[in-house]
């Protein structure tokens, strides 16, 4: 780990209001370096399609663009109202049709066997606890359909920033244009632990693989849910 203050620093900015106001604060300027969906996203959308498309930890709403391509229907849910209004901004200006909901990510406001696709890509590492973290997957098991599919994704101790090999709470600041740093919380991956608590939940693992210092999981429910 980086800095060895950190999991204190990190137990103070874990909570979900303090995630929230963490990105109501740095909405504006976060939302100006990310323009584009990811490739993996693309890739995994690529040749699935369905009638609902959830957009989990939705930010600016870049990742709602391609589901809308594929779905009738597309729900944008994230805890900062900020970030939302920021994708509501863009959805209008690029002509996309989506819902954004502002939401917790532990409790989400979705029917059970709702969605067609989701991406829920670089949020549930901002959970404060493995039980959050958990929980957080078994909801998106409960609102998957039956043959539902949806990308997972989580910061990992395989990207360069870290030396640990093992799973870790930390702060990652980010910088103002006018200097000012602001903390975030992250529990940062290891392969395996990903492995364990994808294993704990409701969701039936396709494949799992590390990519640009993340880790991805395409997960189902069929055979695994009860």
């Amino acid at each position: 780990m980086d800095d060895p203050d950190a999991p204190g620093e990190a137990a103070r900015v874990a909570s979900r209001d303090a995630v929230r106001d963490t990105y109501d604060r740095i909405a504006a300027h976060f939302s100006e370096t990310r323009a584009h969906p990811w490739p993996q996203i693309e890739a995994f959308l690529d040749g699935r399609a369905g009638d609902v498309g959830l957009d989990l930890g939705c930010g600016n709403g870049r990742h709602a663009e391609p589901l809308a391509a594929r779905c009738a229907r597309v729900v944008g849910l994230d805890v900062s109202r900020a970030l939302l209004d920021l994708a509501v901004e863009r959805a209008r200006e690029r002509g996309v049709e989506a819902a954004w909901v502002q939401g917790d990510a532990g409790r989400l406001p979705v029917r059970r066997d709702a969605v067609d696709l989701a991406v829920y890509v670089a949020a549930l590492h901002h959970l404060p606890s493995r039980a959050a973290r958990r929980g957080s997957l078994d909801e998106l098991a409960r609102v998957l359909a039956p043959t539902g599919a949806a990308l997972v994704s989580v910061w990992s101790t395989t990207h360069g920033k870290f030396d640990a090999t093992e799973g870790f709470d930390t702060v990652v600041d980010w910088t103002l244009p006018d200097g000012e740093t602001v903390p975030r919380y992250y529990h940062i991956y290891d392969p395996a632990e990903f492995d364990a608590d994808l294993a704990a939940s409701a969701l039936a693992v396709e494949r799992t693989f590390t990519d640009s210092g993340n880790c991805f999981a395409v997960v189902r429910v069929e055979g695994k849910r009860t």
